[in-house]
């Protein structure tokens, strides 16, 4: 059945989409409370717990009064922490914060997963997908701690919505862009100038205010159990047809379906009938 959202913890509200899915849901009429391990005292949120998410007690705090959880607050990447930092800490948070709420009777939440786990942006340069273009059950290649981490963090979703009957989808992020940063165009021209770069991320990207709304979609729509859900932009942010990329960078790895023009090679179909999602806001490409 469908969710109506009115009081809302945002984990890792503090964040770049942390911001950015807090105004989506002021905008939406919801009530944000956010938890972050720094307040900026700046955050469209009615109040605001500072901390780690992986503290039982702080959570337990933070979820009080509240009907829904968007999990976001995770360490995003394994550059610059030991491993085992990142893998506990992003895991550790994912349980507490999921297992907190399913103890308050929260039946709706939504966690930031990410591309990453598909094993290929971090993992050995070799690493090639099984196939193209990729779905939800395509086999995962992990090889670092941060892709096991969102590894974790689905088997974790995907056991307590069995355990505690809550519905939760796991949105798999790939690069975000957020206005104005400049980000997604500096990507953009990398991969112009060296496109085999992009093997690993699959050239992939999304607007992080469209990634807000599928936050929102996910928390809302008529869902029920555990989702893992590619949520990408249609199209690459490479400036290349895509078949073209694949014949110069994967040659060896099968095709299952056309992908004509810029055409990402994710298959968006979870996106499309689960949770009604089409990206809005595509990088503008200029000819090559």
């Amino acid at each position: 059945m469908s969710h109506l959202p009115s009081r809302v913890l945002v984990t890792g509200a503090a964040g770049r989409l942390g911001r950015i899915v807090l105004r989506e849901l002021v905008a939406r009429g919801a009530t944000a409370v956010g938890l972050d391990r720094q307040d900026p005292g700046d955050t469209e949120t009615e109040q605001f717990f500072t901390g780690n998410a992986a503290d039982p007690g702080l959570v337990k705090a933070a979820l009080a009064g509240v009907d829904t959880v968007i999990h976001l607050a995770a360490t995003p990447t394994p550059e610059f922490l030991p491993g085992d930092e990142v893998f506990v800490g992003n895991a550790a948070a994912t349980f507490v914060v999921l297992d907190g709420a399913a103890r308050a009777g929260i039946d709706r939440a939504v966690i930031a997963s990410s591309f990453s786990i598909t094993g290929l942006p971090f993992g050995p340069p070799e690493l090639r997908p099984a196939h193209v273009p990729i779905d939800e059950a395509s086999p995962l290649l992990v090889a670092d701690p941060y892709a096991l981490s969102k590894q974790a963090d689905e088997a974790t979703a995907a056991m307590v919505a069995r355990r505690d009957g809550m519905t939760i989808s796991a949105l798999r992020f790939p690069l975000l862009g957020w206005p104005d940063d400049g980000q997604l165009a500096e990507q953009a021209e990398f991969y112009r100038q060296n496109p085999a770069a992009g093997v690993s991320h699959l050239w992939t990207y999304l607007d992080s205010r469209d990634a807000a709304r599928a936050c929102w979609l996910a928390a809302t729509v008529p869902l029920s159990g555990f989702h893992p859900i590619f949520v990408t932009a249609p199209d690459t942010l490479a400036p290349y047809p895509t078949e073209e990329l694949l014949d110069r960078c994967m040659p060896g790895v099968p095709r299952r379906a056309p992908l004509p023009g810029r055409t990402v090679p994710v298959d968006l179909t979870a996106a499309r009938t689960l949770l009604g999602f089409t990206a809005e806001r595509l990088f503008p490409q200029r000819d090559t």
